[in-house]
C-alpha cells in the first residue's frame, strides 16, 4: 500500500470531494482511514466517528473548515504525519504555524487533483 492517509471530514454524501477524494484513493490503492461526524461505509472504507490513534499516518487531507480545524490540531499533530493537505476552504495560517514547529509539511492543494495530475 501507498501513503496511508486519514480523511479528516470524510462524508457520506456522494457529491461532496471528501467522498470523492476517498473513492479516488482507494481506486489508487492507497490505504485509507477516514474520519466524519456520521458514521457510515464509502468504498469499503469505515468512516469513524471517535478519534482514533491510527498509526503510520503518511498523509491528513483535511476537509474541515478553519474554525472547527481547532478542534482538531492536537489529535493530528499527535499522529506525527509527514504531511497536512489543505484542500480548497480550508486553508489556515494558524494550523500552518503549529505544524511548521512540529516539523510536518504542510501544502494548500486539492487532494483530487494531486491524485488526477500523479503528484499525490
Amino acid at each position: 500500500m501507498k501513503k496511508k492517509t486519514l480523511i479528516l471530514g470524510a462524508s457520506l454524501k456522494p457529491d461532496r470531494y471528501s467522498y470523492m477524494a476517498l473513492q479516488k484513493l482507494v481506486n489508487y490503492q492507497f490505504e485509507v482511514v477516514a474520519f466524519g461526524l456520521k458514521a457510515g461505509i464509502v468504498s469499503g472504507i469505515i468512516i469513524d466517528t471517535t478519534l482514533k490513534h491510527y498509526k503510520n499516518i503518511h498523509t491528513v487531507t483535511l476537509y474541515v473548515n478553519p474554525k472547527a480545524q481547532k478542534l482538531y490540531y492536537e489529535y493530528i499533530v499527535s499522529l506525527n504525519p509527514k504531511r497536512v493537505i489543505f484542500n480548497p476552504g480550508t486553508e489556515n495560517p494558524e494550523f500552518y504555524s503549529i505544524l511548521n514547529s512540529n516539523n510536518i509539511t504542510y501544502e494548500a492543494a486539492c487532494t483530487l487533483v494531486l491524485l488526477s495530475t500523479n503528484q499525490y
